[in-house]
């Protein structure tokens, strides 16, 4: 049996995540409409109807799209900090009437189960409520996600550590995005402390982890590229050479790319 990661949608256009166990299945954000939902859970062979839960990691419209919409189709829990419920219930991006009953408030770095998979939460910084990021363990192994966050810290180090998979944002091109047409300050929101990890700066988290992990990382999957300041080359070439400056070859994880519009690679550890 084995713990898996992927993406069904990766970038702005919307972001939505599926973890499994073979028996428990958990989406992570739906960003997306709930037919594209259901057209990548068949593209890989997966039932929505069997869908566990939902954790939300924000509230901002390329997380929650199609939230609404899956909780009142198939009525699955949905976990979420206070801050993040608050915001999807009432605020901007509210997602209209759903079952209160479906609806669970996390607290970051206390875990709770969903099926046989534990799920544990931490806090990353960005322009949101109250943003998380997750671990999923089964049966002794660990992989995770971490996007949408304007940089890493000891604290993000600690949580990643021991996955032998992980989902990491590697939104932007420094270069690109500098260079690129978006006004100034929205500019300097990406690049802030509450905006999104260049691929350098993905890269070098990659490349500590890598050497500070206790365990081997297998596969890094390189999410939420920005269409406008970012290829999913150029994403790869430079947490790759980075990876090969910094990083015995032993140690060196697989580098993917997760699609905009499609499912990715599914990274899978064997519980």
């Amino acid at each position: 049996m084995d713990l898996t990661i992927c993406s069904l949608s990766s970038g702005s256009s919307g972001n939505c995540v599926l973890v499994s166990s073979g028996l428990t299945n958990i989406l992570i954000d739906v960003g997306i409409s709930g037919k594209k939902v259901i057209e990548g859970m068949n593209a890989l062979d997966s039932d929505p109807e069997k869908i566990d839960a939902i954790l939300v990691t924000h509230e901002h419209i390329d997380h929650i799209r199609g939230l609404g919409v899956m909780l009142r189709k198939y009525g699955m829990q949905v976990y979420a900090t206070r801050g993040t419920i608050t915001e999807f219930l009432h605020g901007r991006n509210r997602i209209g009437e759903v079952d209160p009953g479906l609806i669970n408030a996390i607290v970051p770095g206390k875990c709770f189960m969903v099926g046989d998979i534990i799920v544990d939460s931490f806090r990353v910084s960005h322009d949101a409520a109250d943003p998380v990021a997750y671990t999923f363990s089964c049966g002794g192994k660990k992989v995770a996600m971490a996007t949408d966050l304007g940089f890493y810290d000891d604290d993000i180090v600690k949580n990643l550590k021991g996955a032998e998979a992980l989902y990491l944002e590697a939104n932007h091109d420094v270069n690109m995005l500098e260079a690129g047409p978006y006004p100034f300050s929205l500019k300097q929101r990406i690049k802030s402390d509450l905006g999104h990890l260049s691929n350098e700066t993905c890269g070098k988290l990659v490349t500590r982890l890598c050497n500070d992990n206790t365990v081997r990382i297998n596969d890094v999957i390189l999410a939420h590229l920005s269409e406008e300041n970012n290829f999913p080359e150029l994403a790869y070439e430079t947490v790759k050479s980075i990876l090969y400056m910094e990083v015995p070859e032993d140690r060196r994880p697989a580098l993917h790319v997760a699609p905009r519009f499609e499912p990715s690679f599914v990274a899978k550890v064997t519980i």
